[in-house]
């Protein structure tokens, strides 16, 4: 395996009203480079501190993250960790700098030391990247939540990074722009190569990742793929946790007597299951 990030015996402690918390508990993990993860978890399930903890923004109390081979807790390659891994948080507005479109995506770049020509070269790609050059002079805050998003992603890409962190990136977007955010991450992921990490409790963006990892209190109880995954509905219910549409509806099927599986996750293989176990014909 082509590991980009591994996450080694990592533990994660802080300090909240003289009270010792324990976010993140004895955690292994390993993130291929070119993947497309997602990793869900109940709120205080530790989702969000470990994301934090990719890019060197959170510090292991105990244990090591290492990003390309380089570990986080060195501060001489601090930069370097942000360079190569890049985070997109929930709300787009607290992370648009500027007040033009290309200038936001500018920003980054010219924080590198890089020659105007390669800022130049770099923002046009991003912006063509996210979908959103034709906005290249738009002002950002007459922009939709959706195309905001985009904006603060084709930033980070501006800086070149090999691997996108984005933790709940749709959780303040409506239907609309979270398909924009997600259409958008797996083409950066399947054209570009760029691996990306996706923290979500929205179970329609989770089954489109190549791996699905489920935390709760700190450490990880699941780790497969999304059809993997969502099959063990009680579990996953177990933790507060939804599962697709297609798998709830299969699985109440289920608890009703029909012989079907909750291993399929797509509406076409979902269709067939269902008239398969109603025993009707295809037309």
């Amino acid at each position: 395996m082509n590991n980009l990030i591994e996450i080694k015996n990592v533990t994660f402690e802080y300090v909240e009203d003289d009270t010792l918390h324990t976010a993140i508990k004895n955690l292994n993990l390993n993130i291929e480079k070119g993947s497309f993860t997602v990793i869900l978890g109940h709120n205080g399930s530790g989702k969000s501190t470990l994301a934090k903890m990719l890019n060197g923004l959170n510090k292991p109390s105990f244990g090591d993250v290492l990003v390309n081979g380089i570990n986080t807790k060195d501060e001489e390659t601090e930069i370097d960790i942000k360079r190569m891994v890049g985070m997109v948080f929930q709300n787009p507005d607290n992370q648009l700098v500027a007040s033009i479109v290309e200038e936001d995506v500018a920003f980054g770049p010219e924080n590198l030391g890089l020659q105007p020509l390669e800022i130049r070269k770099r923002v046009d790609e991003a912006l063509k990247s996210v979908g959103m050059f034709e906005f290249k002079n738009s002002t950002p805050h007459r922009l939709s939540g959706g195309q905001k998003q985009r904006i603060a992603i084709a930033g980070i890409i501006a800086m070149k990074p090999l691997c996108l962190v984005l933790d709940e990136p749709t959780a303040m977007l409506d239907p609309k722009g979270r398909a924009e955010i997600i259409t958008t991450l797996l083409k950066l992921n399947k054209e570009d190569g760029i691996t990306v990490v996706l923290i979500t409790h929205y179970m329609e963006e989770a089954e489109k990742a190549d791996r699905v990892v489920v935390m709760n209190d700190g450490e990880i109880i699941a780790d497969g793929k999304p059809c993997e995954i969502f099959k063990n509905v009680e579990q996953l219910k177990s933790v507060g946790l939804d599962v697709p549409q297609t798998t709830e509806l299969l699985y109440e099927m289920q608890k009703s007597g029909f012989e079907v599986s909750t291993n399929i996750l797509s509406i076409e293989e979902v269709a067939k299951e269902i008239k398969n176990a109603l025993h009707l014909e295809e037309n």
